[in-house]
């Protein structure tokens, strides 16, 4: 069982850059794929960017590609999403997720991931 806390989310404006942090409780979590999501309102949760138990492999959705960058830290249990110059279009509720996994593979769709914390709101103005 883990357990997901986000934190992060606020107010910010384009060409800000803010960092999500996402703790995870568990002794496990090394063993753990991570993954952010999103959703806007109307719209479908979509995925944002994920990476491996290690680290090691990362994989990003078109939208935010060249402007976040995931990472995590296994002695923290945490992992954090870097978004650089924001958009409005940006705007949306952020979702940590997991699922254990050994493998390099990053999943990407919403019923591959098991765990899901309960979300932070990121409002981007222009």
């Amino acid at each position: 069982q883990v357990q997901l806390v986000e934190s992060g989310g606020g107010l910010v404006q384009t060409g800000d850059s803010l960092r999500l942090s996402c703790a995870a409780s568990g002794r496990t979590f090394s063993s753990y794929a991570m993954a952010w999501f999103r959703q806007a309102p109307g719209k479908e949760r979509e995925f944002v960017a994920g990476i491996n138990w290690s680290g090691g492999s990362t994989r990003y959705a078109d939208s935010v590609k060249g402007r976040c960058t995931i990472s995590r830290d296994n002695a923290k249990n945490t992992v954090y999403l870097k978004m650089n110059s924001p958009k409005p279009e940006d705007t949306a509720v952020y979702y940590c997720a997991a699922v254990f996994a050994s493998s390099a593979k990053i999943a990407t769709m919403r019923d591959e991931y098991d765990y899901w914390g309960q979300g932070t709101q990121v409002t981007v103005s222009s």
